[in-house]
């Protein structure tokens, strides 16, 4: 097992990590972006209020669960025409990510293609399914020969970066010329800073019909559900409906306390405006902070993280900011073209946050 998939990339930062807990003042970790801002409480309710579910889930969720999401993709995306036959429920887009390749049906032979600088699980995807795997910088350059898979990640993680309606338009015509399934991550698309980002799924991109084309959501970042493995699948009625059947034979079902919450986020944008407004400030201090110690930040438009360098190799700057009591990751856990970069997580507390500012100042 070990020989079909990478070292786990966050080991690598074990000692970096206790150089940074030994600062008098504590660590400030800027390394993974999990969320630490309270749930909000009326999906707290809702969780409480379908605690006492004794019996099994089910795969595809509740209609009421599927109204929410529909709904959600046609006031926030501009999806148009969406049924419960358009969407489906995942375990948390992680899981989703790794397994869907398999889930494809795909294997030796195939190719699974994703942005040159990603997140490392799509290539982990590729391998668990025993197909190839390639990177790109312009999908449109692809040898779309044997590719059967192709991730879009907009807003990307690492590096913040948002691709243009133009882009997004023409990556679906030429998917679907060349009988490409189109999978696009858009799992941080309400945290656009200096970029409005645009889903695969609006009329304008993906021309009113879905064929071909699938986007994955998360409630992770925009609702804090991290630890409710929260998400789901939007876009082409037969693709979601195989893998409707896939999972109920696997047992991939969201817990019925989860699916409940997940219908009070989605019906709430209230929530989402006050977090949008704590990372808003938090990004504010930081990048500020970050300018002054040195650091060029590129793309960044969008997303939690910053995506800055200060020109040196990405450990060595992994090593002078954990010196400060500063934790954060190197940009080549996702993908050579990040050697030169560190992603800076906006993910901290607020008085973390101020503590690295002072650290940098």
């Amino acid at each position: 097992m070990r020989g079909r998939l990478p070292d786990f990339p966050w080991d690598r930062l074990a000692p970096y990590k206790a150089t940074a807990a030994a600062h008098p003042d504590g660590i400030v970790d800027l390394s993974v972006g999990t969320p630490v801002d309270p749930v909000p409480e009326e999906v707290q309710k809702a969780l409480i209020a379908a605690a006492d579910s004794p019996g099994y889930p089910t795969v595809w969720g509740t209609s009421e669960l599927r109204d929410a999401i529909t709904g959600w993709c046609g006031r926030r995306l501009g999806a148009r025409g969406l049924t419960h036959h358009h969407v489906l429920p995942v375990v948390g887009s992680k899981e989703l990510v790794a397994w869907l390749p398999t889930q494809l049906g795909l294997g030796p032979g195939d190719v699974v293609a994703y942005p040159r600088l990603a997140y490392p699980t799509y290539e982990v995807g590729a391998r668990l399914a025993g197909a190839g795997h390639v990177t790109y910088e312009d999908p449109l350059d692809l040898d779309p020969t044997h590719l059967k898979l192709l991730w879009l990640n907009s807003p990307s993680n690492p590096t913040g970066r948002v691709l243009s309606k133009d882009t997004l338009t023409r990556v679906v015509a030429w998917a679907r010329e060349h009988g490409v399934l189109l999978a696009s991550d858009e799992c941080y698309l309400e945290l656009g800073w200096e970029a409005d980002p645009v889903s695969v799924l609006h009329p304008d991109v993906c021309g009113g019909s879905y064929e071909g084309v699938v986007a994955v959501h998360s409630l992770s970042k925009r609702s804090n559900l991290a630890g409710y493995r929260a998400a789901f699948l939007a876009g082409d009625a037969a693709v979601l409906g195989d893998l409707l059947q896939i999972r109920k034979h696997g047992g991939m079902m969201t817990s019925a306390p989860t699916q409940a919450a997940v219908v009070a986020a989605l019906g709430d944008d209230a929530h989402v405006h006050a977090q949008r407004e704590r990372y808003a400030a938090r990004r504010a201090a930081l990048r500020e902070a970050l300018l002054r110690h040195g650091f060029r930040i590129e793309h960044s438009e969008a997303s939690l993280y910053l995506w800055a360098t200060r020109d040196e190799s990405c450990w060595d700057t992994v090593a002078h900011l954990a010196s400060l009591g500063i934790l954060v990751a190197p940009g080549d856990f996702y993908g050579e073209a990040g050697e030169r970069f560190v992603r800076v997580a906006m993910t901290a507390t607020d008085e973390r946050v101020a503590a690295a500012v002072a650290r940098l100042g």
